[in-house]
């Protein structure tokens, strides 16, 4: 599985815990983790290191994280792609959906954008 997903810190943190639970071999990882960034740091410090660590960061920052996206690039940086969660998907198809892109996935599919779910 070529994807790993960075979960925002403003998730709950039922989706890093179920994702792990339905697909172990998932590397999900969430911000404040050991060898993440710590909570409170801020979008753009995230996005870069998102890029060095190879990690699609999932978020539900739909108002500033655009912007942001668009200012790492333009600094000629790269990500592996940001997934923006559904508000009107339920916990469980949110993780279904997030399970199926693992698996389906190609390398680079989602490189430099955001994508909103669902995807399928």
């Amino acid at each position: 599985m070529p994807i790993k997903y960075l979960m925002d810190e403003n998730l709950d943190p039922i989706y890093q815990i179920q994702l792990r639970h339905k697909e172990p071999d998932l590397v999900v990882w969430a911000v404040g983790d050991p060898n993440t960034p710590p909570k409170g740091t801020l979008d753009p410090e995230i996005l870069l290191w998102c890029e060095k660590y190879d990690f699609i960061l999932v978020t539900n920052n739909r108002r500033s994280m655009p912007v942001h996206l668009i200012d790492h690039l333009a600094q000629g940086h790269h990500i592996s792609g940001i997934f923006q969660l559904n508000p009107n998907m339920s916990v469980g198809e949110t993780l279904d959906e997030l399970v199926l892109v693992a698996l389906v996935s190609v390398e680079g599919e989602y490189r430099d954008r955001i994508s909103y779910l669902p995807l399928s």
